[in-house]
This record gives C-alpha cells, sequence and structure tokens, in this order.
C-alpha cells in the first residue's frame, strides 16, 4: 500500500503541511511512524480525505462549502478590464486558470493582482471566489 508524509499529502490535497499536521493531530486522517520517525497517511486514509475536502470547504477554518469542484486557491496574476467585460488570470500553484467575466463581478469582488483568490472550475466555466 502507498504512504504518504505529511508534506506529500499536503501537496495532494492543495492544503499547507501545517493544515495536513493540523487534520492529522485532530484525528482527521490516521498517521503512523516510519522507522525515519516520519509521520505517515495511508494510501487509503489520504484518498478518503482528499474526498471529503474536494467537497468542499472546511469547518475548522471557516472555508464555505460549494458545490463547485475542482477549486483552484490561488493568486491573482492580471485583470484586464474591458468596457462590459474583463479577464482574470489566476496562478494557483503550477495551474494559470483565465476567467472571463462580467467587469462589474470583477469590481464588486474588488478583484486586483496580488490578491488570493480560488478560481472553480465546473465544466467549461472557471468560477472566482475570494477566499
Amino acid at each position: 500500500m502507498q504512504t504518504y508524509t505529511i508534506g506529500q499529502a499536503a501537496r495532494l490535497l492543495g492544503v499547507s503541511p501545517d493544515t495536513a499536521r493540523r487534520w492529522a493531530d485532530a484525528g482527521r486522517v490516521a498517521t503512523h511512524r516510519d522507522d525515519a520517525g516520519r509521520r505517515l497517511i495511508d494510501g487509503r486514509a489520504l484518498a478518503a480525505l482528499s474526498i471529503e475536502v474536494g467537497q468542499g470547504g472546511d469547518p475548522d477554518d471557516g472555508t464555505p462549502y460549494t458545490s463547485a469542484r475542482n477549486a483552484f486557491p490561488g493568486i491573482v496574476t492580471a485583470v484586464k478590464l474591458g468596457d462590459v467585460a474583463a479577464q482574470v488570470e489566476i496562478q494557483a500553484g503550477p495551474h494559470r486558470l483565465v476567467s472571463l467575466l462580467t467587469r462589474e463581478a470583477v469590481e464588486e469582488l474588488g478583484l486586483e493582482v496580488g490578491m488570493e483568490a480560488t478560481a472553480r472550475v465546473k465544466s467549461t466555466n472557471v468560477h472566482i471566489d475570494l477566499t
């Protein structure tokens, strides 16, 4: 059975290693130690946790729940405003996501380069959430 270190699990879950450690300490996912003393997570347990996390939200940190899957938390790298439409780019780890939305929506969200935001991809649409 494949096992994962806390750092590997955090990367796969899209959270910080501190968050993964906190979840393990709270019993949200079971860990065991290898011969070197590293905390490991069983692959099946990590898969179950990833499904839970992927369903949106974390009551422990106040993250809102949503029906949209495929969340990509990242940083806004570009905002291009037109008269009616706008283009927002988010860099989420190795992923660059581009969303076309109304100028009004960008202004209502107050999106600016350097802000933290989450791109949610559902089908062929990219939704932007403030994080």
